[in-house]
């Protein structure tokens, strides 16, 4: 049991090095004696959890799908609003990019080449499947205006969400995330919500770039 567990944080070691050295340097550029370096474990060590570069790269886009899943069906399991649940989501998203460089990193190894490997899903097909759901949940709910075409908006928001971490990243640290996302949602709101009921997702979307800055700071 001692034995099985010590394996476990290695893997768990070399998994968060990897992650950290893919996302800011890119999968390219980081070698397999750059992660045994990082990470502080042998080259025997690696090659006993991951034969490749590939294989970590695969685990990591893997733990960044499940814990994207366990957020959304936390959301769901609350009771909120379609366009809340929407919200809460990508803001969820948000903070586990902020909290490690595994969700980061799974993100510029999907939008870097890296082939996903079945039964894994692209996470944009994932995300892309979210949102379209969200969004017409929230159409039928009068939150949305009802002449949207839900396909359209679901790719833009997409392409905004990934687009506002990827320049972030590029340009910001990762705690300035939350009010990207923040700015992200004050645009699109204006943009998809009826007037009357702007005020309401216009303020959640102040208090949910609080609420992660709060944790993340903790």
């Amino acid at each position: 049991m001692a034995r099985q567990l010590r394996a476990e944080q290695t893997r768990t070691t070399i998994i968060t090095a990897a992650a950290d050295l893919f996302d800011r340097h890119g999968y390219e550029s980081t070698s397999l004696s750059d992660i045994v370096e990082h990470a502080q474990v042998t080259k025997g060590a690696l090659y006993f959890h991951f034969a490749a570069k590939e294989d970590l790269a695969h685990a990591i886009m893997e733990l960044q799908s499940q814990a994207s899943r366990r957020v959304a069906c936390e959301i769901d399991d609350r009771g909120y609003s379609s366009l809340e649940s929407l919200m809460r989501l990508t803001f969820g998203i948000t903070r586990l990019s902020v909290e490690g460089p595994v969700a980061r990193a799974g993100l510029r190894l999907a939008t870097g080449g890296v082939a996903v490997r079945p039964p894994l899903r692209h996470p944009f097909t994932e995300w892309l499947e979210l949102i379209s759901r969200g969004l017409a949940g929230a159409v039928r709910e009068a939150d949305v205006h009802p002449d949207v075409d839900v396909d359209a908006v679901a790719h833009s928001l997409v392409c905004s969400f990934v687009g506002t971490r990827v320049v972030t990243r590029t340009h910001e640290p990762p705690t300035r995330l939350p009010r990207r996302m923040a700015e992200m949602w004050y645009v699109l709101i204006r943009g998809l919500v009826p007037v009357p009921r702007r005020p309401r997702y216009l303020s959640l979307a102040t208090r949910l770039e609080r609420e992660v800055m709060a944790v993340c700071v903790v």
